[in-house]
């Protein structure tokens, strides 16, 4: 990864000016913490991957004395030998097309974990399939024949004990049935729709979640909150603290993206909000023009979108723009927490609010330990220069291997029914983003840490945690 030069640096080489070996020596000594630090270089004109190839040569992780594998339960004795054969862990998730950042970024933090643990566990050697459920015709989005041949290619493999996935929480639907009928166990890293795991009145469909369900025992699993805590986090945050009275609500009518924005519509009303509107629109649109003059009719002082970036939500952000200005709050969830989305708004999205179950790469860089490890190795891997240019969600990428692999080292056989029971029970994980979480019998972590980052200077950029 190139460094960049720093300023007053004329040949372009790795020498710092004074000031930045200052700042260097003030964080060092602890005079100054690592925001404040990337804040007074960046002032001092020097490049973004300067100043994080310098965060990662002074170690942040090392100033805890932590390291990303330091997660999970301690309790667990890792095992490297691999004379017992073979395990195979499939994964299923878009990584092409629109999706090629967010999907490539979840696969290179799990192949990481994997790597950071030797590639072996319980005396097995382990092999990673990347199996991606997008297609061209949906511009690398999900699609349901491709997830469902994905999970019935895990499931034909009898070296395959686990089914890592899905991303979008429309495509869990299908595959969930065909792994619970089997018995394998599938855990997300992504997944936030509270009807595959809870029945949540006035929110999930009928049926749901024991529809998916047939052999009536539980084999799913996610390690991210859930949109029943996100959405009324987000309506507490616009209400109580932007002072924001009258909403329209947008949603790209995907299992995801309405019910998250329902979520937000049900707490927004009881908080006492006016809704002004609440339709799904049309992903394939080329102009939200005439959608967003409607809306501007109706005065509204906040917009809330419900969308994955494959769906347009740049698009209807760019017209939303045009036609209002700025001084109308937009909100979007953690759908739109990537790259992909803010590079697509351009200059549109400059101001946006956007809601993540957990820490922003940048928040886990700050903090430092295990988190902050995993970013700076991430980033090198990845050639990024900065860690908002990571995906958010690769983070649970990185835990749900962790998961996996302490699972197989714990029960030290190759057998799918005592995986699946061994990795639901898991309590006191330690998290990369600090705290520990354990599964609830729902299969739901018991975190409940929502974020909240807004875009700065085409950064997408941590603010503070929401409740």
């Amino acid at each position: 990864m190139m460094t960049g030069a720093v300023a007053g640096d004329k040949h372009g080489g790795p020498r710092m000016d004074t000031r930045f070996e200052k700042l260097l020596d003030q964080l060092q000594r602890g005079r100054i913490d690592r925001r404040t630090f990337m804040v007074r270089a960046v002032a001092l004109g020097v490049t973004g991957s300067a100043v994080f190839s310098a965060l990662s040569r002074v170690g942040l992780a090392e100033a805890q004395g932590e390291k990303a594998t330091d997660i999970g339960n301690p309790d667990i004795p890792h095992i490297t030998t691999t004379d017992k054969g073979t395990i195979k862990l499939y994964s299923s998730w878009p990584y092409t097309g629109i999706m090629k950042a967010i999907g490539a970024d979840a696969v290179e933090a799990t192949k990481l974990a994997l790597s950071d643990y030797g590639n072996a566990a319980g005396g097995f050697a382990l092999e990673y399939v990347s199996l991606d459920d997008g297609i061209a015709a949906n511009n690398g989005g999900w699609d349901a024949g491709a997830e469902s041949a994905n999970a019935n290619k895990a499931l034909a493999d009898p070296d395959a004990m686990v089914y890592l996935g899905t991303y979008n929480s429309g495509a869990a639907k299908i595959s969930i049935p065909i792994m619970n009928e089997a018995g394998m166990a599938q855990i997300s890293f992504a997944n936030t729709y509270p009807g595959l795991s809870k029945k949540i009145e006035g929110l999930t469909e009928e049926g749901e979640p024991d529809v998916y369900y047939p052999s009536g025992k539980r084999n799913y699993m996610r390690v991210c909150p859930a949109d029943d805590i996100q959405g009324v986090a987000q309506a507490n945050w616009a209400y109580n603290e932007q002072g924001r009275k009258k909403a329209y609500i947008l949603d790209d009518k995907s299992l995801y993206g309405h019910g998250v924005a329902a979520v937000f519509n049900n707490r927004f009303i009881e908080l006492g909000g006016e809704v002004l509107g609440f339709e799904g629109y049309d992903k394939e649109l080329d102009n939200y023009e005439t959608l967003m003059a409607s809306i501007a009719d109706k005065g509204p002082d906040i917009v809330v979108i419900g969308a994955t970036v494959e769906n347009n939500p740049s698009k209807v952000l760019q017209d939303m723009r045009s036609i209002m200005g700025d001084e109308v709050l937009f909100l979007a969830p953690d759908g739109c927490n990537n790259t992909t989305f803010v590079e697509g708004a351009a200059d549109a999205a400059e101001g946006a609010w956007i809601t993540f179950a957990g820490y922003t790469p940048d928040k886990l860089m700050e903090q430092g330990g295990p988190g902050g490890d995993y970013v700076t190795r991430v980033m090198e891997r990845l050639e990024y220069d900065s860690p908002n240019d990571i995906d958010a969600y690769a983070v649970y990428a990185y835990e749900t291997a962790v998961v996996v692999i302490q699972t197989i080292d714990k029960i030290g056989v190759k057998d799918r029914a005592q995986m699946l029971d061994t990795m639901f029970a898991t309590e006191g994980f330690v998290s990369l983003l600090g705290g520990t979480w354990s599964f609830t019998e729902s299969g739901d972590t018991d975190s409940a840490i929502i974020g909240l980052a807004k875009v700065i200077d085409g950064k997408i950029t941590f603010q503070n945690v929401i409740q």
